[in-house]
Order: structure tokens, then sequence, then C-alpha cells
């Protein structure tokens, strides 16, 4: 019995099927999965932060995004939603369908989705040159693992007490976990 091929997406099939499509899918490499729907921890996690980080750089020449811009890493021939996004490039300013020069991204985890975005989304978003700070927000406890580009590689760094304050160097920015966490009702015994 001969094996059916699994055929491979191209990078612009993806986009174009994308700037039609009902709802989202990200690509990593030839591959197209469908985006789930989000709990209202992980949603409210991600309304908070972007709030913050908007206000945080008004009048400055960073963007803060939501979960509906796309980022394109061009060496993992891929296309991912993170949930928060900041980029500072002019250049992404004149694309208005994704970006590729973010300093900061942002996944809320799920239990779904948790592997991925600490193991194979990492690996991706690693090979951004731009990217100087990629956090893990847990939605199902408070608790953040904030990950920071230093000259010997990527440091972890641990948040999860109500008085953290948490280091955005690269933005000259730190946020209050108790902030990130502000009204939300955390997905404790949710398995999305």
């Amino acid at each position: 019995m001969a094996l059916a091929e699994k055929l491979k997406l191209s990078a612009e099939d993806y986009l174009q099927g994308e700037a039609s499509a009902q709802i989202k899918h990200e690509y990593l490499d030839g591959e197209v999965w469908a985006m789930v729907g989000a709990s209202d921890a992980h949603v409210s996690i991600a309304m908070n932060l972007a709030f913050l980080l908007k206000q945080a750089l008004k009048d400055t020449p960073c963007r803060a995004y939501i979960s509906d811009m796309k980022v394109n890493v061009a060496q993992a021939n891929a296309f991912f939603y993170p949930d928060v996004m900041v980029t500072c490039e002019p250049k992404d300013r004149d694309n208005r369908l994704f970006k590729q020069h973010p300093l900061f991204i942002a996944e809320v985890l799920s239990p779904s989705t948790e592997a991925f975005d600490r193991g194979a989304k990492f690996a991706a978003y690693r090979q951004l040159d731009s990217l100087q700070h990629y956090w893990l927000i847990d939605s199902q406890s408070q608790a953040i693992d904030c990950f920071e580009r230093t000259e010997q590689g990527w440091l972890l760094h641990s948040f999860s007490s109500a008085g953290d304050r948490l280091p955005l160097s690269a933005l000259d920015l730190t946020l209050d976990l108790s902030a990130i966490y502000d009204d939300v009702l955390l997905d404790v015994n949710d398995q999305v």
C-alpha cells in the first residue's frame, strides 16, 4: 500500500487563502492549522497587556498589536498570530497584513497550546533578530515566564507574586503582574 504524499502549502497560497478565510490560521513551513477560540481568561489577559502597552507606548514610534495581526518569521517560513506583540520598526508600519520586526511577543498559554508555544513556536520566534522579549503567560494561575535576549543567549525570569514588576528593557518599561491579571477569572479547570 502506498502512503499518500502530504502536500505543503506555499506562503503565498497561505496568505491568499487567509485574506478571505472566515477563521484565522497559523502557518509553519507549509503546514496550516486553524486557530481555536480563546477562553475568557485568555482574552482578558491579552487585552490587559495590550492596553498597558498601548498606554505606555503613546507618543513613541512603537505600536502594540493584538491577536488579529500576523507576524512573519521568514527564516522559519512561518506566520503566527501572537496574542500581543510590539514593533518599533518603521518598515512594519507600511505592511498592513503582517509585521516582521517585533521587539516583544507574548503568548497566553492554554493546556492545548503550551507545548507548542514553549517549543516549536519559540524556536521559530528566536530566529527574529528584532525580538528581545518573549513572554509566556499562564491562564490557569498568575505566572509569567519572561525570556529576554542577552549577549549570552535567552535568559528566563519567572514571576508569580502579585507585587512582581516585569521589566521590558528594550522598551524601557516595567509592568505590574497584578495589572496584567486585573479582573481575570483564571481558567483553573478549563482545558482549552
